[in-house]
């Protein structure tokens, strides 16, 4: 029994050290990995970003701008519908005279009306600091 405690005695530091480096050891995969998933956090933003400044440079930076406004067709018979579609960019309010219909700011928008009349229609964009643009358009009607 003397012999078991003795070996006992002797072999604790050993198993302790033993212990305590496969604690450290698993302590080191487990950053390793938390770390690769925050450096493949980090990237994947990055390239968001990269995205999401490309996109808004191909829609023309940053600037507060009418991207276009035209009709389709521009000369209709009475009575047809003609499509309206305008862009803007960086837009607070949107809206059009005469008045058609409530606009909102967007990249994209088309909308259908059936003029009675030869028109001409005014696209007024204002943004957040004052500022504002116009753009024209106008549609005939042939009789």
């Amino acid at each position: 029994m003397r012999d078991s405690v003795g070996l006992l005695r002797r072999l604790l530091p050993l198993l302790s050290i033993g212990v305590f480096a496969a604690v450290v050891y698993d302590a080191s995969i487990f950053y390793s990995r938390w770390s690769s998933a925050q450096e493949a956090e980090r990237a994947r933003e990055a390239e968001e970003t990269r995205r999401a400044r490309q996109a808004i440079d191909l829609l023309g930076g940053t600037d507060f701008r009418i991207i276009n406004f035209y009709a389709v067709p521009q000369t209709v018979r009475r009575g047809s519908p003609v499509r309206i579609c305008y862009g803007v960019f960086g837009a607070k309010r949107v809206r059009i005279e005469p008045a058609v219909e409530d606009l909102h700011p967007a990249i994209t928008y088309c909308f259908d009306i059936v003029p009675r009349k030869d028109t001409a229609y005014k696209l007024i964009a204002e943004d957040g600091a004052g500022h504002t643009a116009t753009a024209s358009l106008i549609i005939r009607v042939v009789h």
